[in-house]
């Protein structure tokens, strides 16, 4: 059922209004980043069950959420950008879900950077690509096969998740 919603809804989405979303959630999470401190946001946090946080993300720190969603926004601007051209995915496009966009060791206030700059390259890139809608198709591990325009739409989908994960973070720490 869940799976039909999201797709339903992405395929309701016009490409502008998709990038309108992801400009509104990095803005927010640069709001947030302002709120935490470099010791702060370096601090691991349990948080409870949450729709879209897997259990080995529970326990992230704010910085951790940065940059799990920098990796992961590089992923999804490589799957954008080969099924607009009409390319077979590669490189940073074929990443393992469960493995390669786990954060690397300890993350600093340095993923505040890594993860506006990986917006900004994704919405610059964007503004050159041709038409999103009835590309090729290249499955998410849970929704299924997407075209290049709900790849698009799952970028901002995705920084929604994780902004409530950081604000559930930031409410934990009494800030």
């Amino acid at each position: 059922m869940i799976k039909a919603v999201i797709r339903t809804k992405f395929l309701m989405n016009s490409r502008d209004k998709a990038s309108a979303i992801i400009r509104s959630y990095a803005n927010a999470y640069m709001k947030l980043s302002d709120r935490f401190g470099v010791v702060s946001g370096m601090e691991k946090v349990a948080i409870p069950h949450m729709i879209g946080v897997d259990p080995e993300m529970q326990g992230w720190s704010f910085f951790q959420i940065l940059e799990h969603s920098a990796i992961v926004n590089r992923s999804i601007a490589a799957t954008v950008e080969a099924l607009a051209l009409g390319k077979e995915p590669t490189g940073a496009a074929l990443i393992n879900p469960r493995i390669d966009v786990l954060p690397q060791g300890v993350s600093g206030s340095d993923q505040i950077g890594f993860f506006r700059q990986s917006v900004d390259d994704y919405l610059e890139l964007l503004s050159a690509l041709p038409e999103l809608r009835g590309t090729k198709l290249k499955n998410h591990p849970l929704f299924g096969p997407f075209d290049a325009h709900k790849w698009h739409c799952m970028f901002g989908f995705h920084l929604g998740l994780h902004l409530k994960q950081a604000e559930k973070v930031l409410s934990l720490l009494g800030k």
